[in-house]
């Protein structure tokens, strides 16, 4: 090799492409029969945007070895050589540049890759693929027979198959539902001979765009899934991943129909187990499938009592923490009787609490309690540590964000831990990031990592948000990674045996709870729950486009649909038939079909008018959540699951509601918060006291009025509005429970 082309090639390595080309200048002259130095020098020129340039070097170089090749030869064998030796420089180079992120000089270079060898299908891919993000794909590629042509080229036996799937995935992700996407997609999917290899890919992609998050995704993901359905059929993960993408897609129907394939295709104990509280979930939405969750919840109790009887620890098969999500989240819906399903509920924890642990030390060498002696550290300040993936516009993330504004710093260090957070967004960084002494982000949930992280902190208090709303966090509370462990916020208890208390308040849950909890219930002095407010947008909505006159009586009820038990429905109805000239407006992500159909039969049975009756969609956002409750003169709260969140905003806009007490946590919810402003028109305590109270308060505007000054009184100095005043017994009682662990060791 001449020392001019190392020293050129060491140039190109380094980018310097201008510099290179005058070194492969002088090669030329030196060795002019050397063709590469041709293909270099043009090559170079494209790199500097002289496409032309570029252009007539290739051709000078192969006119004038034509000019200086000998008679004999056969021109048309030579010109292919000399063709593929360009071609294959091209490709070399094009898969360079991708490679060190310059895709807008890969897809120039394969631009003229495809004028030099037209019928070169992989070229072809590559150029659809990388003009996708780069905006430079025009759709009237894929149209006028361009892709039977592309899957009829002769070089088609040599096309590579992940690559023409991987191209259609790009295709649809920026481009779904366009036709022309689809059916390119399709026609790939024709020529692809191994099945495997489509699922592998086409799933590889769902889950991808699934951990995104992202509602737009949902589409795109059951076109996906149903294609892998297509090769196989019965796949309890490709079923569970459609049915909830059918839910975000509101084909509620199709989503249970999909959520019964997944119970079908379920084998083992631990898989039905998942399956049934899935399936549940889902009926929930669809009105009238609540006697068969019932008999559903029988099921999975035995199914319950047979894992903890034969459970036996496996190293290849760990127990999946959301079995605490899909056995004991959707039994809130159904009814009011705690100790029927909390006492399971803990078993099934500390079950899988011990597999847990089991794992973590059998494959990562980790042993629980993580956590070593923090005695000696006493002088310095407390480090509370919050675990969460809803530091986000979540209703976790609303709640808790205000206590981050008023932790003590001279007293507590306090760290947040963000669970599968791949970028931190603005609320979060405003609320749980810059208030907070450190912050930590993981962009995925390895368990082990995180709790060895928050060893490493020294936390001496961890504060779980989550719960059961998303028991990821549950693996790392399990494996004890501080001396203190508390639950608050996440739905309710999670019931695992490392977690030592669980807030509440002298409201929330009743005197005799704790002998049906794990934890030890921590009870603040007045509330569980504090925030300083709620930003609110502008109405969107009138009363004259709902078609109600201005001295109609307007009961309101935004939830989501599980929360829509028929009983309380039942309830509501009874007080719409008591109140002349009154009417019901019903908001939240349900079946609206089959909600309407049971409504009507309702109102049938009842002996109102269906007309009086009102179904919204959900507002685009909060705020104008927030501002749109102007509509209701009274909210009625649903049961045996209130509203939490929704409370909150109903107080805070000052509007009466009603709601009825029963035992469990979240048929509180609304009781304590009521407490806390200093109102107590509207509870009740059974159904004949609910019906009352939304009767009273339909027809006594005296009433509603004194109800809402009132409220907006409270917003002054009610502990549910004082957020610095929940800050500082909270931090009491973190002192009071360090105060307990120092005592004991």
């Amino acid at each position: 090799m001449h020392p001019l082309q190392q020293a050129a090639i060491n140039l190109w390595q380094a980018g310097h492409y201008i510099e290179a080309g005058q070194l492969y200048e002088q090669l030329i002259e030196l060795e002019p029969e050397e063709l590469s130095h041709y293909w270099h020098l043009g090559l170079a020129y494209l790199l500097t945007e002289q496409e032309a340039a570029a252009q007539m070097t290739w051709a000078m170089a192969v006119f004038e070895q034509e000019q200086t090749r000998p008679e004999q030869t056969q021109p048309d064998r030579v010109n292919l050589i000399e063709t593929l030796s360009l071609a294959t420089l091209l490709d070399q180079e094009a898969i360079r540049q991708e490679a060190i992120g310059a895709d807008a000089s890969a897809w120039l270079i394969r631009l003229h890759l495809q004028e030099i060898v037209p019928d070169q299908i992989n070229n072809r891919l590559h150029l659809i693929r990388l003009a996708v993000p780069l905006n430079r794909f025009d759709p009237a590629w894929l149209q006028d027979g361009l892709i039977d042509q592309l899957l009829a080229s002769p070089d088609r036996p040599n096309w590579d198959a992940a690559l023409a799937l991987q191209t259609a995935m790009t295709l649809l992700s920026h481009h779904f539902p366009l036709p022309e996407a689809q059916s390119f997609t399709e026609a790939v999917l024709t020529q692809v001979a191994d099945p495997a290899l489509i699922v592998a890919v086409l799933t590889d992609e769902a889950e991808a765009l699934d951990r995104r998050s992202r509602r737009s995704d949902a589409g795109l993901i059951a076109y996906l899934v149903e294609i892998c359905l297509r090769y196989e059929s019965d796949s309890p993960d490709l079923l569970k991943l459609l049915s909830v993408q059918y839910e975000t897609l509101r084909r509620y129907e199709e989503a249970v129909t999909t959520a019964r394939r997944y119970l079908e295709a379920c084998r083992n104990l631990e898989a039905r187990l998942m399956a049934i509280g899935f399936l549940c979930l889902r009926l929930l939405k669809v009105s009238g499938g609540w006697t068969e969750v019932r008999q559903f919840f029988e099921q999975q109790k035995a199914l319950i009592n047979e894992l903890v009887a034969t459970y036996q620890p496996a190293p290849d098969h760990p127990l999946k923490p959301a079995l605490l999500s899909f056995c004991g989240f959707y039994p809130y819906y159904l009814h009011d009787q705690p100790i029927d399903y909390r006492l399971s509920h803990n078993q099934l924890a500390q079950l899988l609490q011990t597999d847990i642990c089991f794992q973590a030390q059998y494959h990562h060498g980790l042993v629980a309690p993580l956590f070593q002696s923090h005695l000696e550290s006493t002088s310095r300040k407390l480090r509370v540590g919050y675990l969460a993936r809803y530091m986000i516009q979540h209703s976790v993330g609303w709640l808790a964000r205000w206590l981050m504004q008023y932790h003590d710093r001279d007293q507590f260090d306090i760290y947040t831990y963000h669970l599968h957070v791949p970028e931190i967004s603005t609320f979060t960084d405003r609320w749980f990031v810059q208030p907070v002494t450190r912050s930590v982000q993981f962009a995925d949930t390895y368990w082990t990592r995180v709790a060895q992280q928050i060893q490493q902190d020294k936390i001496d208090i961890l504060v779980d948000l989550d719960s059961i709303t998303y028991t990821e966090t549950c693996r790392v509370m399990a494996l004890k990674p501080a001396p203190i462990q508390v639950s608050w916020l996440g739905c309710d208890a999670s019931g695992l045996p490392a977690i030592d208390y669980f807030l509440a308040d002298p409201y929330v849950l009743p005197d005799h709870a704790q002998s049906y909890y794990a934890e030890q219930i921590w009870r603040l002095p007045h509330t569980y729950i504090a925030v300083d407010g709620f930003e609110v947008g502008i109405p969107t909505r009138r009363r004259e486009e709902l078609n109600i006159p201005r001295d109609g009586i307007v009961y309101f009820s935004a939830q989501d649909g599980r929360k829509r038990h028929p009983d309380t429905l039942r309830l509501q109805l009874q007080i719409l038939q008591a109140v002349p000239h009154s009417y019901l407006l019903l908001k939240g992500l349900a079946d609206e079909a089959s909600l309407q159909t049971a409504c009507a039969e309702l109102a049938a049975e009842v002996g109102i008018s269906f007309d009086r009756l009102r179904f919204l969609e959900r507002d685009p956002n909060e705020v104008t959540h927030r501002a749109n409750l102007s509509l209701a003169d009274v909210v009625l709260d649903t049961f045996p699951y209130n509203g939490a969140t929704t409370t909150l905003e109903t107080l805070w806009m000052g509007i009466p509601i009603v709601t009825k007490v029963g035992q469990q946590f979240v048929a509180r919810n609304s009781y304590t918060m009521l407490m806390n402003v200093g109102v107590t028109t509207g509870i009740a305590w059974n159904d004949r006291e609910y019906i009352e109270w939304g009767i009273r308060l339909g027809t006594d505007l005296a009433l509603r009025q004194q109800v809402a000054t009132q409220l907006r009184q409270a917003r002054r100095s009610a502990p549910l509005w004082n957020t610095a005043e929940f800050t500082r017994s909270l931090e009491a009682a973190y002192r009071q429970m360090w105060q307990i662990y120092r005592d004991s060791n």
